[in-house]
């Protein structure tokens, strides 16, 4: 039996490719960063050749780097980043436009059109999302009533949609396999998560034809090979899933209450939920988690648009740090922020708030405040935004945390998971090898393959590092009354 999987972890600002073993240990890495475009104020694009071509050199290096023959690879897991949304001609297999990225904002304007028409609730009641630019159904829409010839074309059947696993699945077969998981499919919105299919109601509402949508096929089974061309052999693509939903998977979150949070690009904190799903009245959004073994189980989610990117701009646009590691140093010379709150609205708030139109602020300046503490503010307010997100799901799902799984590059971050830890109240732990959502990728390709038989076999992490709660109460309602106070000020500040 081969010896080996592989993981290609397409994120937002880079694609990586990791190799893993069959106790769960990391081989190798490779990463290739690309290009973000932002043709207008809001908007955000990726170049899809861009995405193909770092992606599989990621995947080329890996395999090379190893040592290994390709046919070593018993079988290949996706993750993807989410909602980013491309249309290519099925003839060509050549991209219309560039892809718009999950953070873009284009289509707000669309979403209040469409919420003043009284789709919200069909949205919602249908899909277990609110009705916001950050999903893939506008973005869609917009597509095919801006790009010259595109609606002609599709409705011709010559173009095809998909995210970025779709894409990916596509180019690496050869064009042989048009396909999505259930719970990518499910981030369009337009899949109707209790059916378990393509919504034609939401179809028609949103003027979208049928035929340029992928097949849904399960999170977990042997899709199609690739074509031998791109990685050496023709190997299984076997595991597919959005990469948060990936990551709660390599978290091992299997039961109903487990919790994770991500720290990259966004902040993503997902709780499983069961086999069936718990809809929200607090603004979380009800998901897909995975379909494995015939059964589809769901999560709740509360997504966070701007955490590690704030980290960047301090760093790229403001120029207070030279590097993300410097953050943290920075930060720890001053013993708080001085009252100084940054709320990175910068595309938008996402959950709880869901306010498309909030921008950034920076309050509680004062002739004593130094960068440092605007950089201590930034790296709080991933922890605040986190805690937002936390709160909603804690009255929405009537549970409490006892405890909160976390990964993503923040999570490196030694004074970030101090102070989640100090807002949250309960213990953060965060494992050594943090690349959880290449790990879950991973784990649902190698259960299709037969790497593993069953769940219970997956490997487990026995180094972990816990932070424990270590503020007192009344300092930590006194710095989240701040945090909700300067919240307001964004939103209330178009």
């Amino acid at each position: 039996m081969s010896s080996f999987l592989l993981a290609l972890d397409q994120g937002t600002t880079s694609s990586r490719a990791i190799l893993f073993n069959q106790t769960g240990g990391v081989v190798a890495v490779s990463n290739y960063a690309f290009a973000q475009h932002f043709p207008q104020p809001g908007w955000v694009e990726h170049d899809p050749e861009d995405l193909w071509k770092s992606q599989t050199t990621a995947a080329r290096t890996v395999i090379r780097e190893s040592g290994i023959a390709p046919f070593d690879i018993a079988g290949i897991g996706i993750a993807n980043q989410r909602e980013t949304t491309l249309l290519w001609d099925r003839n060509t297999g050549q991209p219309v436009s560039n892809a718009i990225v999950w953070q873009c904002r284009r289509t707000a304007e669309l979403c209040e059109r469409l919420r003043a028409d009284g789709l919200d609730s069909m949205i919602r009641e249908k899909t277990g999302l609110v009705l916001d630019a950050y999903f893939s159904a506008t973005k869609i829409r917009w597509m095919l009533d801006n790009i010259p010839d595109a609606r002609t074309r599709a409705a011709r059947g010559d173009l095809a949609f998909g995210t970025v696993d779709t894409w990916l699945t596509y180019r690496l077969t050869g064009g042989r396999a048009h396909v999505t998981d259930p719970f990518n499919a499910s981030r369009t919105m337009l899949y109707n998560i209790v059916r378990r299919c393509w919504d034609e109601d939401l179809l028609a509402a949103l003027d979208i034809p049928a035929s340029i949508l992928p097949k849904v096929v399960p999170s977990s089974g042997v899709i199609a090979e690739t074509a031998p061309e791109h990685l050496g052999a023709a190997l299984p693509i076997a595991g597919m899933a959005g990469d948060q939903q990936a990551a709660l998977f390599g978290h091992r979150c299997f039961a109903p209450g487990q919790t994770k949070n991500t720290y990259g690009t966004g902040c993503f904190l997902l709780m499983h939920t069961g086999d069936r799903p718990a809809f929200s009245g607090g603004g979380l959004l009800t998901t897909v988690a995975w379909e494995t073994d015939g059964k589809t189980e769901y999560a709740l989610e509360g997504s966070v648009f701007v955490a590690g990117a704030t980290i960047q701009c301090l760093r790229n646009q403001l120029g207070l740090i030279t590097d993300a590691a410097a953050s943290e140093t920075l930060a720890q010379s001053v013993p708080d922020t001085g009252g100084v709150y940054l709320v990175p609205a910068f595309a938008g708030l996402g959950a709880p708030y869901w306010d498309m139109h909030a921008r950034g602020i920076l309050t509680g300046l004062t002739r004593g405040t130094t960068r440092a503490h605007i950089v201590r503010a930034g790296l709080e307010s991933i922890a605040y935004q986190t805690c937002d997100v936390v709160e909603r799901m804690g009255a929405d799902a009537g549970l409490r945390l006892d405890g909160l799984r976390v990964d993503g590059g923040a999570s490196a971050n030694d004074l970030l998971m101090q102070f989640q830890s100090d807002l949250l109240d309960t213990p953060v732990e965060r494992p050594a090898i943090t690349e959880s959502t290449a790990l879950g990728a991973a784990f649902l390709a190698g259960l299709a393959v037969g790497f593993w038989k069953i769940h219970a076999a997956l490997p487990t992490q026995t180094q972990i590092r816990r932070f424990y709660p270590q503020m007192d109460t009344a300092t930590r309602q006194r710095l989240y009354a701040g945090w909700k106070d300067a919240v307001k000020r964004a939103m209330s500040g178009r």
